[in-house]
């Protein structure tokens, strides 16, 4: 049985010292990213299909903002052909979404793979990219922007979480989201209190044994390619 990812004397010492650096695996290279946009009455379509992180997160946002920009009320997503997305991908969405709601516009999430869908089910985020006639009662503008603002808001931990797993463990950027994801949803904790639990462990305070030992399993997990 593996032991514990993180106790409060040996966190930020591996951190440190970048354990398991030295056997990091080769950089992945991510599928490529295709967005192709076609006009359906007063709203655009954008298909997208590749890998969505960090190494595309710009290019992303760019077509998805020139596409906003030709439209009269906004953007219906078919996110079906997503193979990957992180939080680089998802801040591009949110980015996005944020310049639709100032422009009086709305984006929606027309289709989506099970990757996505899990992202911004972990995330809370799936209000946000609904269409009117999902919501019970219609769109409420308030929630949306405090969601919005929540979400923005805990990218910053979600990311320092990574870059921890990746000192820690060696694992590359793809690797340690899969860890994150994976132990968010296995013990039932929402992806930004995990973060948070990761990074309170390199100053000193040990995550829950459950989330310890569930990150442990998904490093090995991972590590082994299972």
């Amino acid at each position: 049985m593996p032991e514990p990812a993180y106790s409060a004397s040996s966190a930020g010492d591996m951190v440190a010292a970048g354990a398991g650096a030295e056997d990091s695996p080769p950089e992945h290279r991510p599928e490529q990213l295709t967005v192709d946009s076609r006009a359906d009455g007063d709203r655009v379509v954008v298909e997208v299909r590749g890998e969505l992180c960090l190494d595309v997160d710009h290019e992303f946002k760019d077509r998805l903002f020139q596409a906003l920009e030709h439209s009269v009320s906004g953007l219906d997503l078919d996110l079906s052909g997503v193979g990957f997305c992180d939080c680089s991908g998802l801040n591009a969405l949110l980015r996005v979404r944020r310049q639709a709601l100032a422009d009086g516009k709305t984006i929606t999430v027309r289709a989506a793979g099970p990757v996505v869908e899990r992202l911004l089910e972990l995330t809370g985020t799936q209000p946000l990219f609904a269409s009117d006639a999902e919501h019970d009662g219609g769109p409420d503008l308030g929630v949306e922007v405090v969601q919005l603002r929540r979400a923005m808001r805990t990218r910053p931990t979600i990311d320092l979480a990574r870059g921890v797993l990746m000192a820690t463990f060696g694992l590359s950027p793809d690797q340690a989201w899969e860890v994150l994801v994976h132990s968010s949803q296995n013990t039932n904790t929402k992806l930004h209190r995990l973060a948070e639990h990761l990074v309170e462990a390199v100053q000193g305070e040990p995550p829950p044994e459950a989330v310890q030992q569930e990150v442990a399993a998904a490093v090995a997990r991972v590590g082994s390619g299972a």
